[in-house]
């Protein structure tokens, strides 16, 4: 296989740092991403920033169907290229995927349904967003983070690297680290280390993501030195001695600070809020 250095550079392209390219180059990284999205083999597979098709050509030999979603449209013909007429088994969507409806480019396809991807550093949290949006729904997600991120996602309450990313995710889905590789494994190299984390969808989720839950997290994060009584004044409209109440209830000490908090925890508390005026009745 050409190097994307080579490959890039005989089209007059280069890296696009706004894009957050880092082109994988490992063969046996992308056949163990391949094989963690695609076990059993079939279903539909998602893949987020294809970029030269170094994951997707061992995606396409073990899924039934490969979506990618690439922003960079000069990439899109090489990409095209690179993987040949593989007919009804390959669609490529060009455009940001951020702005993209990820289960509806999944929901017609075979099941297992998942979403994998090498994903760019700079958006990385908001993409890990939309894989919770549709945790219900998907059988998976395989992602490659920056290291740090992974220890992010992985972290136990109390830690220093516990925080909203962390409760978020875990409130939707099993998280565990399938590899580690360091930046040599991409062109350009980063400085940085990077992980596969694969996201398992919990059934039933330990929160459904809903306004109240995300105000409820965000709230008590946003200011990690804070009490939990002074990150939550005034939460839901409620008054101290409500507060008060609705965390004995929930078995949550008020003088605890948020990083202190599990997951289960939060959401206990976040069930407690009022119903939006639109579904509380007559």
């Amino acid at each position: 296989m050409t190097s994307p250095a080579s490959l890039l550079r005989s089209r007059g392209l280069s890296p696009k740092k706004h894009f957050g390219q880092n082109f994988l180059l490992d063969p046996n990284a992308c056949r163990r991403i391949a094989e963690a999205a695609t076990t059993p083999p079939g279903g539909t597979v998602l893949e987020i920033g294809p970029g030269l098709g170094a994951l997707t050509a061992p995606l396409l030999e073990r899924a039934s169907r490969v979506v990618v979603i690439e922003k960079d449209t000069e990439l899109v013909p090489l990409l095209e290229e690179a993987l040949g007429d593989r007919g009804d088994a390959l669609r490529v969507v060009t455009g940001d995927a951020l702005q993209q409806d990820w289960w509806a480019l999944l929901a017609d396809g075979p099941a297992p349904r998942v979403v994998a991807g090498n994903l760019p550093y700079l958006v990385t949290g908001r993409l890990l967003e939309g894989a919770i949006a549709i945790a219900a729904q998907i059988d998976r997600a395989v992602f490659m983070v920056q290291a740090e991120v992974a220890d992010r996602l992985l972290a136990a309450p109390g830690s220093k690297d516990y925080g909203a990313l962390t409760v978020f995710t875990r409130a939707a889905f099993d998280v565990r680290r399938l590899l580690t590789l360091r930046g040599g494994a991409f062109f350009p190299a980063p400085e940085v280390s990077s992980s596969v984390v694969v996201l398992t969808p919990l059934r039933p989720a330990v929160a459904e993501e809903t306004s109240a839950f995300r105000e409820v997290v965000k709230a008590a994060f946003g200011a990690r030195r804070k009490t939990l009584r002074n990150a939550w004044k005034g939460l839901f409209g409620w008054s101290v001695e409500e507060l008060a109440a609705h965390a004995a209830e929930a078995g949550i000490e008020l003088d605890a600070r948020g990083e202190t908090l599990g997951v289960e925890a939060f959401a206990r508390l976040a069930a407690r809020a009022p119903l939006p005026s639109s579904a509380a009745g007559p």
